[in-house]
């Protein structure tokens, strides 16, 4: 049983840190448009800002369990298999996707106008402004988003055990709760809380020292 737990915490944090990278890279570029185009951004455009912010809710909403169902297909497309670790790695990017370009977009838009008022009287471009200006002032607080994305990953992570993810969620679902092996359950419920306790001082860490 011990290495059944270990497998599965390798296999959680394989699908936890893989999909939290995916994310952040799917994620980065929606929150950058949002901000540029929102009324109050470098270039408002409303109709684009409509649209991205349409489909960001849109993936927002879908209930986690729903959503690894319904990209199935995708998933069979990308990775050849709807089964295993490298198959949830798919629904867990798409679902975390949406939450850091919220996380993202927050970050930049609460960067101090003067500061972009500053930078542009001193003839610094839009290029310039977002990624040498409004990102260095927000990089503290999307370290701090991104804590909060791993730790919701986690928790999808657990909930991708449900439909054969594997991870320490399946393990609890197989041999805890389906084979009535208590102890089981109990362990991998500790071991969840730990990495996420864990998850979150080193998020607190980096937040420091970045705001520094």
């Amino acid at each position: 049983m011990t290495e059944i737990i270990i497998k599965g915490l390798n296999e959680t944090l394989i699908m936890v840190f893989a999909s939290t990278i995916f994310a952040v890279i799917l994620g980065f570029i929606p929150a950058i448009l949002l901000t540029i185009t929102a009324s109050d951004g470098l270039k408002p455009n409303k109709m684009i800002y409509s649209i991205l912010d349409f489909i960001v809710n849109t993936l927002r909403s879908f209930p986690f369990l729903i959503l690894m169902v319904v990209i199935m297909p995708l998933t069979k497309i990308l990775v050849g298999k709807t089964m295993g670790t490298p198959a949830a790695i798919v629904p867990l990017t798409i679902a975390a996707a949406p939450f850091v370009s919220r996380v993202v977009e927050s970050a930049l838009r609460e960067v101090d106008k003067g500061v972009i008022e500053a930078a542009k009287a001193f003839g610094a471009s839009n290029t310039q402004i977002i990624f040498k200006v409004m990102l260095k002032e927000a990089i503290p607080s999307i370290m701090s988003g991104i804590t909060l994305t791993i730790i919701s990953i986690v928790g999808y992570s657990a909930m991708a055990g449900n439909l054969g993810g594997g991870g320490l969620g399946d393990v609890a679902i197989r041999y805890g709760y389906q084979r009535f092996e208590t102890t089981t359950m109990i362990v991998t419920c500790i071991i969840l809380i730990i990495v996420v306790q864990a998850l979150q001082v080193l998020g607190n860490y980096f937040y420091k020292k970045l705001s520094k």
